[in-house]
């Protein structure tokens, strides 16, 4: 029996709040409890509201966001019990994005037209607020004069990815005028032109760009930095500047036989069928080498066949009689989503883990033939630094007539030699960067996205642009923003929860058939859930915004609350089992006083990770020391 003394946790400032884990996760603090609960409520726009209010790009992310929210989810880390008590399995997280996208697709640009949007928005009230309504927050700090808009000094964006997208719809609520220059054909960046449209319909992308244009945006597609404009001519020509060109050149390995034709970047394929273009002819056997999310975006987009616009002279791709995907990683330590290495088995990708390229082969005529592999023992060290270890002597060559490689990609910034010397670089590609402020050692020219912390998840970029946005306005105004959260604690006095919703499994997404995927290459796998499944699924959250709170002069002390906890939770133990830690400490002696036997006295201690808020103590005590209370934010902004 383990006698070890308990290890508490005090509640202190901030507590409850940091319980709802869904918000702490997210990039940018979308209030998903808000929004998923509303959605169990049947208060569908108002769930749609709460999404869009802090994410210009809440409709996007509804499809393709990494959902950092539902790894961090309290549902999945709570335990699954048999009848008899005994532990079975940890739970599964709330299915958060695709609930997003369900309310998206009723009440978001995609039903809607841009300006009943942003009218939507900026009249929508939150009942209770669960986290910062940003934008609906950002207008009515504007109108009522606790916001000091600037008067239209020009910011210009350099990249119309998310990253710049969110930057300028931030600015223009800021009252300045951004005007973004991307040198694509189409706005939204590797949204467009990287992500396949099976994951990522181009008209969801299109009507979400049309809301910030709505707001005044000037998009400049077309227009390449350093080509029709020059960086100089921007900074003489705007009061602010901010990079956010992404990192869109596809990196290579320097193998050998590497050069040469047959050999292409995984999002330079991406690029040429989002545009319909004619610069690649693959074969019928290809070689996708990655083990990430882009990887399999290029081997799946391969296996449909996508065709180039013929009417634009291009060949179709040829039908291609197997795609097959290498990757340095083991099955277990692939970066790629398991639900895009799941579809991609499903889809027909022959994948091929622990190997590392080494040399393409080439024929008498050039002509890719192949590629020779090494297994790969291990790919990280102790520490989890990248430092492969391979088998030299064991060695395998795919036979192929065209490789891709997605490994990585890099930013590029030749446009910084006319005008742009001052911004120092750490390495070519990467400006040194202030972590807070975003900006570089150039007057005026700030980063965001990619350039600013790496290529990591879509909704980061845009947690990216936004600050960069906050940064240039106070840049220019010499105005501080900042923002008020008041935090109230409400009880629920007829607190209640659905029916049986803790036994409830995740509903799964559903998906079309691996066949019916294949027919088109833009034929959607991911269904979306209808509103009886959403509604189901919703039911699952545990509202973390509601806990229950002690009163301990109230208590008792019959313990009929760790009683009745289905998922025992709740502990009633003396006080002298509890390990000394300055914390406790502080809170007993300001409790009974310095100097009290504490075998004498017990508290009551609570495991926030099995909690399910199914109010099942509060309804048990026999003293109300006990009440449901749900912990509400109101945010405002304003200028100091």
């Amino acid at each position: 029996m383990n006698n070890a003394p308990l290890r508490v946790d005090v509640p202190g400032e901030g507590y409850h709040r940091n319980l709802i884990s869904c918000q702490v996760a997210c990039p940018v603090h979308t209030d998903a409890r808000g929004y998923v609960r509303a959605i169990a409520e049947g208060r569908l726009e108002e769930a749609y509201l709460i999404a869009r209010g802090p994410n210009p790009f809440a409709s996007i992310c509804g499809r393709i966001c990494g959902a950092p929210c539902e790894a961090a989810c309290r549902r999945g880390k709570v335990p699954r019990v048999d009848d008899d008590g005994h532990f079975i399995a940890a739970d599964r997280p709330i299915s958060i994005r695709a609930l997003k996208r369900f309310v998206c697709e009723r009440h978001g640009p995609e039903a809607v037209e841009a300006k009943q949007v942003l009218a939507s928005v900026e009249k929508f009230e939150p009942p209770v607020a669960g986290g910062v309504d940003e934008m609906a927050a950002l207008l009515r700090s504007g109108v009522d004069a606790r916001l000091r808009v600037d008067t239209g000094q020009r910011v210009a964006i350099i990249g119309a990815g998310p990253a710049g997208l969110s930057a300028a719809h931030d600015l223009a609520l800021l009252g300045l005028s951004p005007v973004v220059f991307e040198t694509e054909p189409v706005a939204a960046g590797m949204l467009y032109v990287g992500v396949p449209a099976y994951r990522l319909p181009r008209e969801v992308i299109e009507k979400e760009v049309d809301v910030i244009r709505a707001l005044g945006v000037d998009i400049r597609c077309g227009v390449t930095v350093g080509k029709e404009v020059s960086f100089a001519e921007l900074r003489r020509d705007f009061a602010a500047v901010i990079l956010a060109v992404g990192a869109k050149a596809s990196r290579g390995l320097g193998l050998q036989g590497e050069q040469g034709p047959g050999v292409f970047g995984g999002v330079d394929l991406l690029r040429a069928v989002a545009l319909g273009s004619s610069s690649m002819a693959l074969g019928r056997e290809v070689v996708v080498i990655g083990g990430g999310n882009v990887a399999y975006d290029v081997a799946r987009t391969v296996l449909r066949q996508i065709a180039y616009d013929t009417a634009r002279t291009a060949a179709r791709l040829p039908g291609t009689a197997g795609v097959k995907l290498v990757s340095l990683e083991g099955l277990e330590e692939m970066p790629a989503d398991t639900v895009e290495i799941v579809e991609g088995d499903e889809e027909g990708i022959e994948r091929l883990n622990g190997w590392g390229p080494v040399a393409i082969e080439r024929g008498a005529g050039g002509e890719v033939t192949g590629v020779t592999f090494r297994r790969c023992l291990s790919v990280y060290d102790e520490s989890r630094r990248f430092a492969p270890v391979f088998d030299s002597n064991q060695t395998m060559t795919v036979a192929c007539d065209t490789v891709l490689l997605a490994v990585g990609q890099s930013p590029v910034l030749t446009f910084l030699e006319d005008g742009g010397r001052d911004v120092e670089q750490f390495r070519p590609g990467w400006p040194k960067v202030d972590a807070a402020t975003l900006a570089t050692t150039a007057p005026g020219v700030f980063v965001a996205g990619d350039l600013a912390h790496g290529t990591r998840l879509l909704i980061d970029a845009v947690a990216s642009g936004k600050a960069a946005a906050r940064s240039v306005y106070e840049s220019l105004t010499g105005r501080k923003l900042e923002a008020e959260a008041t935090t109230v604690h409400l009880v629920e006095d007829r607190y209640r929860r659905e029916i049986g919703y803790e036994s409830i499994r995740r509903v799964e997404v559903p998906v079309s058939h691996p066949e019916e995927r294949l027919r088109h290459p833009e034929a959607l796998v991911e269904i979306g859930y209808d509103a009886a499944q959403a509604a189901r699924e919703a039911s699952r959250c545990l509202d973390c915004g509601v806990t229950p709170v002690f009163d301990g002069s109230r208590c008792v002390l019959c313990g009929g609350c760790a009683d009745v906890c289905p998922t025992l939770c709740l502990k009633l133990v003396p006080l002298s089992d509890i390990a000394d830690s300055a914390g406790t400490r502080a809170a007993i002696e300001a409790s009974l006083g310095a100097g009290e036997d504490l075998s004498l006295h017990s508290a009551i201690l609570k495991d926030e990770d099995r909690c399910i808020r199914c109010a099942a103590c509060a309804m048990r005590c026999p003293s109300d020391a006990i009440t449901m209370e749900r912990v509400s934010f109101c945010t405002t902004w304003r200028t100091v």
